[in-house]
């Protein structure tokens, strides 16, 4: 049995792990149900034993979504997290102790939906927008004004407005824009996002512009922050009429109820309304009306004493597991998808759930044929629960994995390490059709029209084996694919040409060495310069690269070691493609004081934007950093730098500003 101090261990352990996956990542594995019991479990504990705890964020946490790349804005209120409960009894215990408190005094409660998306705190003086922030570690958060201000429906100027005003709200991905987008990554082969706040999570987070573009997020506004004067608002209920006629997005459905017993029956009421909402919803939270009553409440460490989240249930349905679909991915990797029935769970049609992998199916005893319950709890991807043996098949027969691989002729092999399988045959179809999609994607050669059906039949039609293959493809052999005429035929066979000059980083993303993402594969063309000097590098040599560590230098290495990999370079190289960056003179002749030198961005510009300051210290011959550290040659700071400003300022880095950094780009 676990000592409670190996306990503490563990739970701490598992907590942070999946606070990592949840706020940093936006790809939690767990829903809300599991992770608050785990923290309940961890809150009991240290109940019994204080002196476990290492610090108060031990009970106090609520999170922390920031994140490198992004400048730091400390609240004026902080963004507190509220206690929540999924029991009846327990909310009717919260509401009776707030009439207890105001027994000679009248009491309302508002009940709201509690929308399942990212809170955000946003700014305006003297009526203009001029900050959005998330929620951070509830005391600063990350300055995502940039993508916020993509959202049609917020006021970028708001009328007869006070001085100062912060409204707070969540912003959220409707579930028509979260289909259309998982469409077209269907459409390319790619891995379909999980839920709707999960998207919506990584697209405020987008330091690519451009991307974050191509993505609609709505708003929806519920309560303010800080405010100038302090009494211009008196009550929750004021604040969503004084929203409305500020035009900002509020809750579509807002109930004030006079006791306890009137706010449970309006909880009752969203739980039958909220799958039609645009949003996804998850809760009901429940508020102290009265502005002066909520500060005579006041708050615990880390929530407020008059309001309270009441979760709903995880939905749960039970269907016929049809087929377990194997999905492969660009290395390789083997992950089985269960084809489901199609049924409506959670506002959305659930016809596949994940089964994780071969370790998953075994210990549930997953069978194709088997009735099984799905639970889609937080919107979070579907999940096979459970079987209902009693509706099992006579003739069901235990899921082999090794055995379907084998029916489906895919050759793969195990992971020693892991419980995952991974394709060993160079020649498979599927990898193929996928290294294929990721070569031509916008983040490795950027080459137009070639989607998933083309790739599948350059694959079929033509047994095209690796990308260095497309090269050698005519204007004729495109004519011969399926619906293919003159034009589409030439403007494929032009994008394919065209990318033979694309930088060199490009090539390095798109060939696929697994662990080498984009930013990666920019440092390693800045270090190297060439591809035949990155193929001969050693696990040492790229270890020494800022931002590679021992696990992404031995899959470098281990790649360039493999002779098709080899050849598929020479194949390339036959073809005219640049294997040499085309940054090389430059950075050897460059006389800029930015040339070799790793800069820190940080704050706002008046005359560019982040990224664009990024291209010119690249230009220069310089390297972009995301955190500041001893290894930093120069901060460039804007407007609200936040806390990298202070840590370069600690380590006595030279700090530009918009300013000083052109004149260094000009000297």
């Amino acid at each position: 049995m676990a000592s409670p101090k190996e306990t503490y261990e563990r739970l701490r352990s598992t907590l942070n792990y999946h606070d990592e996956l949840y706020y940093k990542k936006a790809s939690p594995e767990i829903d809300d149900t599991t992770y608050d019991r785990l923290k309940k479990e961890l809150e009991a504990l240290l109940e019994k034993h204080p002196d476990l705890a290492v610090s108060q964020s031990d009970l106090f946490s609520v999170g922390d979504d920031r994140i490198e790349g992004f400048v730091t804005v400390r609240h004026k209120i902080p963004m507190l997290s509220l206690d929540n409960t999924y029991n009846k009894d327990a909310f009717i215990a919260f509401g009776k102790r707030l009439e207890k408190e105001f027994k000679d005094t009248k009491l309302q409660m508002t009940v709201e939906p509690k929308i399942d998306g990212v809170a955000v705190n946003i700014s305006y003086e003297n009526g203009r927008l001029v900050r959005a922030v998330t929620r951070g570690n509830g005391t600063e958060g990350d300055d995502i004004t940039q993508n916020v201000s993509l959202i049609k429906e917020l006021p970028k100027e708001i009328k007869n407005a006070p001085p100062y005003l912060e409204v707070r709200g969540e912003i959220y991905m409707r579930h028509d824009e979260f289909e259309r987008i998982n469409k077209l990554r269907l459409g390319d082969n790619l891995e379909p996002f999980k839920n709707p706040r999960n998207l919506a999570a990584g697209t405020v987070k987008l330091l690519d512009f451009q991307e974050a573009q191509r993505r609609r997020l709505n708003l929806v506004v519920y309560s303010v922050g800080y405010f100038e004067p302090s009494d211009f608002l008196h009550s929750q209920s004021m604040v969503q009429a004084q929203l409305s006629d500020w035009g900002f997005p509020v809750l579509e459905k807002f109930w004030l109820a006079n006791n306890t017993e009137e706010a449970w029956s309006f909880i009752e009421s969203l739980d039958n309304l909220r799958h039609g909402f645009a949003y996804p919803t998850d809760g009901a939270v429940i508020k102290v009306n009265d502005f002066t009553q909520q500060k005579e409440l006041g708050f615990t460490a880390k929530a407020p004493k008059f309001a309270i989240a009441y979760k709903f249930e995880a939905e749960q349905l039970e269907t016929i597991l049809k087929d377990i679909h194997m999905q492969i991915g660009r290395t390789g990797a083997i992950t089985p998808v269960a084809i489901l029935e199609p049924i409506q769970l959670a506002g959305t049609t659930v016809s596949r759930a994940t089964l994780h992998n071969e370790d998953e199916i075994i210990r549930k005893d997953i069978r194709i044929g088997d009735s099984v319950l799905v639970q889609k709890a937080g919107e979070i991807i579907p999940q096979v629960l459970s079987v209902n043996l009693e509706k099992r098949p006579n003739d069901s027969k235990a899921f082999n994995f090794s055995e379907h691989l084998k029916s489906l002729n895919i050759e793969a092999r195990r992971d020693r390490s892991g419980s995952s399988w991974r394709i060993v045959a160079s020649n498979d179809p599927s990898q193929r059709q996928r290294a294929l999609l990721h070569f031509g994607s916008r983040s490795a050669m950027d080459i137009e029209n070639l989607g998933t059906a083309i790739t599948e039949q350059l694959v079929k039609n033509f047994n095209v084996i690796s990308p260095a293959d497309l090269y050698e493809l005519s204007i004729n052999d495109f004519l011969k694919l399926d619906k293919f005429k003159e034009k589409s035929a030439t403007n494929l066979y032009e994008s394919i040409q065209a990318s033979k000059s694309q930088d060199l980083w490009r090539l390095i993303h798109g060939i696929g060495i697994p662990n080498v993402g984009k930013q990666a594969a920019k440092d390693l063309e800045k270090q190297f310069q060439s591809l035949d000097k990155l193929s001969q590098a050693s696990v040492t040599d790229l270890i020494q690269i800022d931002g590679i560590g021992s696990t992404m230098a031995e899959s470098i290495r281990a790649w360039f070691s493999v002779p098709d990999n080899q050849n598929m370079i020479q194949k390339l190289k036959r073809s005219g493609l640049h294997l040499e960056s085309n940054i090389t003179a430059k950075i050897q002749t460059s006389e800029s004081a930015l040339n070799q030198k790793t800069v820190v961005i940080t704050g706002k510009f008046e005359s560019m934007t982040r990224d664009e300051a990024s291209e010119l210290i690249e230009s220069a011959g310089g390297r972009v950093s995301s955190s500041v550290s001893a290894k930093t040659d120069f901060l460039l700071a804007g407007e609200a730098a936040g806390s990298k400003l202070s840590k370069a300022q600690d380590l006595e880095i030279t700090i530009l500003d918009e300013s000083a950094f052109k004149n260094l780009l000009e000297s």
